[in-house]
């Protein structure tokens, strides 16, 4: 379903646990999921391993946020399938200007070559994609997200599944039931993804060696 489907509604939507996909990039219908395993990256866990730390702190790239929202978007749209279609690129652009959907993204001087968005509600960031043109830039990317939204007051982490890739980062998978619980708990919550201000690279790596 597409029609009558507003931003509004589709907030509605994450707020009781679900998201939509659609089955290729041309198709005219999204269609609702909620897994029975849902994948989370628990915020205090975040795994940087010493290569990422390495590539963190040579400061290869520029970290920034939300300047280039739509571009991200497509850069995890392009590849051969993706279930990014006309309707979510429209509901995910009126996300952006209602403030209520950002990106991280990863610049190598003029080029963004990874970055990572997704949909934020109370304290629940629900990670929706991210995308690699570069070596690490999206592990980078999940690298500066999640310190910004320690910093940001949010409690869940949601990646709607668990990949090996988000798996090697420290992401889990844990029971409906379990998800439904950590979610109203930060739905409760007051959080911000825009009001910390820029990390540096030491401030990444301080926080992985405080966490080890």
């Amino acid at each position: 379903m597409t029609a009558g489907l507003s931003p509004e509604l589709l907030l509605s939507a994450y707020a009781q646990g679900i998201f939509p996909m659609a089955s290729a990039r041309d198709a005219a219908d999204l269609h609702w999921f909620e897994p029975r395993l849902r994948g989370v990256v628990p915020l205090q866990n975040f795994h940087i391993s010493r290569s990422l730390a390495r590539v963190i702190g040579r400061e290869t790239y520029t970290i920034r946020t939300n300047t280039a929202f739509r571009a991200v978007v497509e850069g995890c749209a392009d590849r051969p399938e993706t279930w990014i279609n006309a309707a979510l690129f429209r509901l995910y652009d009126a996300l952006h200007e209602l403030g209520a959907a950002h990106a991280v993204e990863v610049w190598q001087g003029p080029d963004l070559v990874g970055g990572i968005f997704g949909v934020t509600l109370g304290g629940a960031f629900f990670g929706e994609s991210m995308f690699s043109r570069a070596p690490n830039a999206s592990k980078v990317a999940m690298a500066y997200t999640v310190d910004r939204l320690i910093r940001g007051g949010f409690s869940l982490f949601d990646t709607q599944y668990l990949t090996p890739h988000l798996q090697s980062l420290g992401g889990v998978e844990i029971p409906r039931i379990e998800y439904r619980r950590r979610l109203r708990v930060a739905l409760g919550q007051s959080a911000d993804f825009t009001a910390p201000p820029a990390a540096t690279a030491q401030s990444i790596l301080q926080r992985r060696t405080q966490t080890s």
